[in-house]
Parts: structure tokens; sequence; C-alpha cells
């Protein structure tokens, strides 16, 4: 069975981007992004909110067409553009093409029915998708990229939750940037696969 596998950028005090949606503190270099490339190109979809959809539909569907465009950023234009996308809102009429399919809702029993498709892991991007998704005890792993910055306040990775979840390490990875990957399996994910 396909795993959902939440993997987002993360400052040092918990925030996945700062007040208006900044993320330039993002140390995304040729490196981190080749490493990122690798990961998601064996995947098997994207999940993410509208906001999440939006902000990525409006650059990479022709980021390889810009001569400012780095040799990682055109590989993820392609990666981006083929991959599967399940798009999560309640406000879209149309998610908008690129291989895109609208949901409303988070409903367990469609998801495990995506998750028991053929094909490479989910990857979860945003911090509303994943507290859903949490409440639903349907996250299997966490591929965290802890940026070495404090940017004091934003939109935090974690939301207040009544449920704790056990976590075994499954591996960590440290950047030339100073960026340090966390990887971690949700501890029941972990003993059933």
């Amino acid at each position: 069975m396909r795993k959902i596998v939440v993997s987002l950028s993360v400052s040092l005090d918990g925030f996945i981007e700062g007040p208006d949606r900044d993320i330039g503190w993002h140390l995304v270099d040729d490196e981190l992004h080749r490493y990122v490339n690798e990961q998601l190109r064996t995947m098997g979809g994207f999940l993410c909110g509208r906001v999440t959809h939006e902000l990525m539909a409006g650059f990479w569907p022709t980021a390889d067409t810009d001569p400012a465009s780095t040799p990682p950023m055109v590989e993820f234009a392609g990666i981006w553009r083929d991959m599967p996308k399940y798009v999560f809102s309640r406000t879209l009429a149309d998610a908008g093409g690129y291989n895109t399919t609208l949901m409303r809702d988070v409903v367990p029993e469609e998801i495990m029915a995506l998750k028991a498709q053929p094909g490479g892991d989910l990857t979860l991007g945003g911090a509303d998708l994943a507290a859903s998704f949490r409440q639903h005890d349907l996250i299997d792993e966490y591929r965290l990229y802890v940026h070495p910055v404090l940017i004091g306040r934003g939109t935090p990775l974690f939301r207040d939750a009544d449920t704790r979840t056990g976590l075994e390490l499954a591996g960590t990875r440290t950047f030339g940037n100073g960026v340090v990957l966390l990887h971690y399996r949700c501890a029941g994910a972990a003993a059933a696969g």
C-alpha cells in the first residue's frame, strides 16, 4: 500500500512560511533541489490544498522555459507537470488541468482507496492539509527539511491537537547549506511496513 508522506521545509522555530506567505528564507540550493527532485520523481502524486496548488500552478508549468531557471528547477518543472495532483478545496470549481483531480474534503475512505492504488507514495504539502490528514491518522511519514533560521512568526507546521503520534527516526541528512532533513515514520506505519 502506498504511503502518505508529509514533505515540507520548516524553520528551526517550527514555521513553514512567514507572515504574508513569505518563504524567502528557504535555503534551496542546487544540492538540496536535486535531492528533493530525486525523492519526488519516485512519488505517485502530490496532495495539496488550494493555496499551495495555485502557487505551484502559477510558476512551475513554464519554469523550464525561463532562462533564469537552474537545471534542478527545469527538472522539477517536468516532474510537477507530469505528476498526478490531488487538490483539496471546497471553493475551486476547477483545478485547472495539469493532471489534477479536485477533491472537496479529506474523507478517510477515499484516501485509503487512493493509497490502495498502484504506484509510488503520495507526498503531502501544506500545514492545513497535514492537520486534516493527521486528525484522521492518515500520515505515514514526515520528511522535514529544517532550515537554519528562526523567523519568529508565521504559519506553524503543527497545530494544537488532542492526539499524540509516536515517531521512529528513519534517517537524517545534512546538506552543505545547513539544511537538515529529519525523516520520521509514524510508529504504527513503521510496524506495518
